[in-house]
């Protein structure tokens, strides 16, 4: 079994097609979806399709939250409720119904999956140094858990000491317990541009990071022609 796990899409259609054209040459049987399908980009209508359409395990994220209400975009900067904002309107009373039915967290396998933390997984919280994962550890009771959020791809581990550390490849260690994001597909925020996913083979314990080239000039273009600010264009090149 190996599991694409990916998320933070946010509507970005060119980098979700080309994660899971990679997905599927890599020979990925389950897919996992840890949340934010819409938001930033240009393409949440197209992007929920894809994603219902997979049949697989989706997690709730904070914009797929907001894009299905209405009213202000509580805790949002003012570039992601302005996006917010054209969303909702793009979406069909369908889509806001499916996105409300999304769950904040699943156990899957012998694994869970969450958007955002485990100890208050419907705050949104970011869980970015150690002491925002001994919060979420306490909350674990498997052995793995995968999130998205901050849209940066590393893990934190027990030990001696909870670590933070990038990861490319590795296989994880049995009996210590693991928080692992999968950075993001639509908008990555490490400095690199590139589409993240992870894929996953529960029964080996292998996990790789695998990062996705993507038409990103397309992406920008249809943002500034959907009338989004551009800054949402611009940021996509610098991986931030």
């Amino acid at each position: 079994m190996r599991i694409a796990i990916f998320g933070d899409i946010h509507g970005n259609l060119e980098a979700l097609q080309s994660v899971l054209a990679d997905a599927k040459i890599q020979d990925c049987t389950h897919y996992i979806c840890l949340g934010d399908i819409v938001g930033y980009n240009a393409d949440p209508v197209k992007c929920i399709e894809i994603v219902r359409a997979l049949d697989c395990p989706v997690i709730k994220g904070n914009h797929d939250e907001q894009a299905a209400m209405s009213g202000p975009c509580a805790d949002f900067s003012s570039l992601a409720a302005a996006a917010i904002r054209w969303t909702r309107a793009q979406l069909g009373d369908d889509d806001k119904e499916w996105l409300r039915s999304l769950r904040l967290q699943r156990v899957i396998r012998d694994f869970t999956v969450v958007h955002a933390t485990l100890d208050t997984p419907h705050k949104w919280g970011y869980i970015g140094t150690t002491g925002d994962a001994a919060a979420s550890f306490t909350y674990q009771h498997t052995p793995v858990c995968f999130y998205g959020h901050t849209h940066d791809p590393v893990l934190f581990k027990t030990g001696i000491a909870i670590r933070r550390q990038t990861y490319e490849k590795l296989r994880l260690t049995a009996g210590t317990r693991y928080l692992i994001n999968a950075g993001s597909v639509g908008q990555p925020r490490d400095g690199d541009w590139r589409a993240a996913y992870v894929i996953y083979q529960p029964k080996t314990l292998d996990l790789e990071l695998r990062r996705i080239p993507y038409d990103i000039e397309t992406t920008q273009k249809k943002i500034i022609a959907a009338g989004l600010p551009e800054e949402l264009a611009l940021r996509l090149a610098l991986g931030k």
